[in-house]
């Protein structure tokens, strides 16, 4: 490790919307029961009877069928409500509150769903409960009560609400714990009873507050859909600055992009270190030694766990020093340590690595994979680590702060009024997994998904975790929590993968009836898609090609004969 400065089809479409091909029956020692539904009785007159401390409901107003569509299909009648909780003004003058909406089906299928949302938060996003990289479905459509919150805070890209103590808890984790008891009461009100199950998802930083709740507020949920979880998002986010610094000495001399964030502010190009042709001469390295690991050469690389110690980065043919081609038909050897280094990850100065490895996919080439690695380390991981995860705040520089400086003091000192950033946005008792035994004693379940090249939080990381409970468990991780990695897929969505799946029924139905979800369908979204054309799938792929997503440690394998574009020609074993 290099020491750095921070060192078939229709068949298919149906299998989409039921859920599982394969499910198994186990349970912890408590069976939940299944929510029954109820008709939605009060929309305008909400108001009137509801009151909860704190909060103050502004609007109420019935949406018809189709007001609003997902995939291309109508959201059923509903109810929105929008308010806030806890209106204040905060320690630097501004004004803070806990902005939410509720839409509230009018035929309700007695569940309620929490929707985590990602980044810094900071918005109110529609309350869709939508899940999987480009969904056919959500929870809303499925008959669920949602919730969507700012967590605390209105505009977010620069950390800046971090320095508002209240503020930065709220993101944190208690906005999740204030909002889900009012949300419950409101339930009630408006249906006439609370409802009988309850579920928190979301990805990315929605994943890390579902993740959180599992340790902090487990008697409030029933189910937790975790998606790419950055529960370890402070240490993601220095790993982020490792590599900008790596990157850096490889970059165009004098190249600038455009801020995402800020339109006329110009960053440093990093992407110019390793171009997009460089990036796909990796990923078919990658598909050339490790594709047929899972008996199929088909462009996924299913085997993940094997790929890791099969791939070969020197392998890659590498240019003669002084070489001009930038076609990918090459990389320098300095591009290839700079690569490693990344993916290995990086040491503190006692040669403990302070983030994980993140894992050899094809989904390197992805577009989602440079905007991290190159743009996002530099637009918005120093302000989120300055303002949001540092104690006490600092002003942090992507290509200049002092990575193993920051990575020893800001995450874990403490100045009495701010909690260090590991505290703040970790669940407590990540490190053993036993945050999940009260979960596990009285049926509660978890399913966790994550795209193999995600840039930021990485897969691996939550192997490890999952590795770790299932060492608490004593090999028995899978009765309470599945991780479903998603080969080739990005961060929450994209790359060359089948990225359109619903997980959230899968966990309903092993929260109330037993049914432990092994196998779920996914599909890649081809020409034509409902939910959103993935432009990134070569095109020699089936526009419907079909995957099980299979939960770890199995593997979705070839059976040795039918078509590669089918599902049901693949096992996961």
């Amino acid at each position: 490790m290099r020491k750095i400065l921070i060192t078939k089809s229709v068949l298919m479409s149906a299998l989409l919307m039921v859920g599982t091909i394969s499910c198994s029956p186990l349970s912890g020692p408590t069976r939940l029961t299944t929510a029954s539904g109820s008709l939605l009785k009060l929309c305008d007159g909400i108001s009137s009877q509801f009151n909860h401390p704190n909060t103050r409901l502004e609007s109420m107003q019935p949406q018809a069928a189709g007001v609003l569509k997902l995939a291309g299909k109508d959201i059923p009648a509903h109810c929105l409500v929008k308010g806030k909780m806890n209106e204040r003004k905060g320690s630097d003058g501004r004004d803070y509150a806990v902005a939410f909406e509720m839409r509230l089906p009018e035929n309700w299928n007695g569940r309620f769903f929490y929707q985590g949302n990602g980044g810094l938060d900071g918005n109110v996003v529609p309350a869709l409960g939508a899940t999987g990289g480009g969904p056919l479905t959500g929870a809303l459509m499925q008959g669920f009560a949602v919730i969507s919150s700012d967590a605390g805070h209105t505009g977010a890209q620069n950390g800046a609400f971090g320095l508002e103590t209240q503020a930065r808890l709220d993101y944190g984790y208690q906005a999740v714990g204030k909002l889900t008891p009012m949300a419950k009461e409101l339930i009630r009100t408006a249906y006439g009873k609370a409802p009988d199950r309850s579920y928190i998802g979301g990805c990315s930083n929605g994943g890390r507050h579902a993740m959180v709740a599992a340790a902090r507020y487990g008697e409030q949920f029933d189910g937790y859909l975790v998606g790419a979880p950055g529960y370890r998002l402070p240490h993601a986010a220095l790993a982020q600055l490792a590599g900008a610094q790596t990157w850096a000495p490889l970059m165009t001399s004098g190249a600038t992009t455009r801020h995402p964030f800020a339109p006329n502010v110009q960053i440093p190009d990093l992407s110019t270190a390793l171009n997009e042709a460089e990036r796909r001469a990796v990923g078919q390295a990658i598909l050339q030694q490790c594709d047929a690991l899972d008996g199929a050469v088909d462009g996924m690389v299913q085997a993940t766990q094997a790929c890791q110690t099969s791939f070969k980065l020197d392998r890659l043919p590498t240019c003669a020093a002084g070489a001009l081609t930038r076609d990918g038909s090459c990389l320098s050897s300095a591009q290839k340590q700079a690569l490693a280094a990344v993916q290995t990850g990086f040491q503190n100065e006692q040669g403990k690595a302070f983030y994980v490895n993140f894992p050899w996919d094809p989904g390197i080439a992805g577009r989602n994979w440079a905007q991290w690695k190159f743009v996002n380390a530099m637009a918005l991981d120093p302000g989120a680590i300055g303002s949001v995860f540092a104690v006490p705040p600092l002003a942090v520089d992507s290509l200049r702060s002092d990575v193993q400086d920051l990575a020893a003091r800001s995450l874990t000192a403490s100045d009495g009024t701010r909690e260090s950033g590991m505290s703040l946005m970790s669940p407590p008792g990540h490190e053993t997994g036993a945050s999940l035994d009260a979960l596990w004693k009285r049926g509660a379940k978890m399913v966790i998904y994550h795209g193999v090249s995600d840039a930021i939080f990485s897969a691996e990381d939550t192997r490890q975790w999952w590795e770790r409970l299932n060492a608490h468990r004593q090999g028995q991780a899978s009765d309470v929590a599945r991780y479903f990695p998603v080969v080739g897929m990005n961060h929450c969505s994209a790359g060359p993968a089948a990225d359109q799946f619903d997980l959230l029924m899968p966990l309903v139905r092993w929260v109330e009836q037993g049914l432990a979800p092994q196998a779920v369908p996914a599909q890649v979204r081809g020409a034509g898609n409902a939910g959103g054309v993935n432009d990134e799938l070569p095109a020699h792929w089936s526009a419907q090609r079909a995957r099980p997503l299979c939960a770890y440690p199995s593997v979705a394998r070839y059976k040795g004969s039918g078509s590669l574009e089918l599902a049901e020609n693949f096992v996961c074993q």
